[in-house]
């Protein structure tokens, strides 16, 4: 009898284009490039939907930290990363990422559709005037709306001398960057159907999503998971599995509502336990309890399968933890999310704290940390598959 082989997450759906979507079930930044790091190990290529460079993601392997904006974190394990039509893309900026990868020692194997859209100098710098909502400044809200309005510049067009002279007054950097990205140019939609295991990712979170999250404080672009299939050119019945990313407790940056954030010494506390500033922007995240009404949510609108969570031991140490399990707006409690957050107050359960999460597997977790996981998937009704207790590829196992 021949060796028994560790099945694969990969395993069970065929010869056929089968795809995993990771997506954020909170306002971003809840560990989503570690994840999809731990998950491509098995698929042909990582690929990536929505968004630019308003997003970061930061893989630690070995102790060396990569900090990425557009390329998918499956670059780390040498996978071909697809960067799909449905981004916002600065050549020029890319263009820097891709040499800050290549000096790190790693060779970057790219497609990037052709029907992506440009960020130009100009959307740059009308975004940079942005105070309301809280940007990131990096153009990707105007370069959305000028692509819904049709007077967009596409990545096929850096080729086009004639178009970029009437779209921006640098064309000639526009240029000179898209006939070095040439190289990479190609159908990601075509290039995904030939392969067999495709892991995908979205940027920012689901409070974020430009329908469903808490608008106007939003992003400009689809981030759930139905995103995936317009933003790569890919059928539903592609999407096997949809993981939700869900940090142990909820963190925000920029300006909106945020129910269960917390402007105390507890709030401080998961701050600076968690290192929580922008990978892109530096900017101090704000901070609260894990808000089970949000990740419910999140759960629905992507049709989540299963969660993974992240930074459980940032609640290392804290003698009680909370959970929001509804909202209070005067005499009025909901369990579901509301048209709009603003005004509406958290509802706590108290659960027993722990001393200490950092160990080898789930099954060595302190009992208050199990419980606490186990409440997590009962409020939002999907299983929890993978825990992460800090930022190394070694420390995020499975759950039995």
């Amino acid at each position: 009898m021949g060796a028994c082989r560790r099945s694969s997450v990969w395993d069970s759906y065929g010869d056929a284009m089968k795809a995993i979507v990771v997506v954020g079930t909170q306002w971003g930044d809840e560990g989503k490039g570690k994840v999809v790091d731990y998950l491509s190990k098995g698929a042909s290529a990582v690929a990536r939907y929505q968004g630019g460079n308003n997003a970061g993601h930061t893989v630690v392997v070995h102790g060396k930290k990569y900090k990425l904006h557009f390329i998918p974190s499956g670059v780390v394990r040498g996978k071909l990363c697809v960067l799909g039509n449905g981004m916002a893309i600065e050549p020029r900026a890319l263009l820097g990422e891709i040499s800050m990868l290549e000096k790190a020692g790693l060779n970057p194997k790219l497609v990037i559709d052709w029907k992506a859209h440009v960020i130009t100098q100009e959307e740059l710098d009308e975004d940079s005037k942005d105070s309301k909502i809280g940007t990131t400044k990096k153009g990707i809200g105007p370069c959305y709306r000028d692509k819904v309005a049709r007077r967009g510049l596409r990545i096929i067009d850096l080729l086009d001398r004639k178009k970029l002279e009437k779209k921006t007054r640098l064309w000639k950097e526009y240029y000179e960057a898209g006939k070095k990205l040439e190289k990479y140019f190609g159908d990601a939609s075509l290039r995904l159907q030939q392969l067999g295991s495709v892991l995908i990712e979205g940027a920012q979170g689901t409070m974020l999503d430009i329908d469903h999250g808490t608008y106007p404080f939003v992003t400009s672009s689809n981030t759930v998971a139905g995103g995936a299939c317009t933003g790569l050119g890919i059928g539903p019945k592609s999407i096997k599995r949809v993981v939700g990313i869900a940090k142990a407790y909820t963190t925000r940056v920029g300006n909106g509502p945020f129910p269960t954030e917390l402007d105390n010494a507890a709030g401080k506390r998961l701050r600076v336990q968690g290192n929580e500033y922008g990978t892109t922007t530096g900017r101090p995240r704000r901070c609260g309890w894990f808000d089970a009404v949000v990740v419910r949510y999140a759960a629905r609108v992507s049709g989540l399968t299963e969660i993974a969570l992240t930074k459980l031991d940032v609640l290392d140490g804290f003698k009680k933890v909370k959970v929001c399990v509804a909202y209070r707006k005067g005499e009025k409690v909901v369990k579901e999310m509301p048209p709009e957050l603003g005004g509406w107050k958290p509802v706590y359960i108290e659960m027993p704290g722990w001393e200490s999460s950092r160990v080898k597997g789930y099954a060595s977790l302190p009992k208050e940390a199990k419980a606490y996981v186990r409440k997590i998937e009962q409020l939002a009704g999907v299983p929890v598959r993978l825990v992460s207790i800090g930022p190394g590829r070694e420390e995020t196992f499975r759950k039995k």
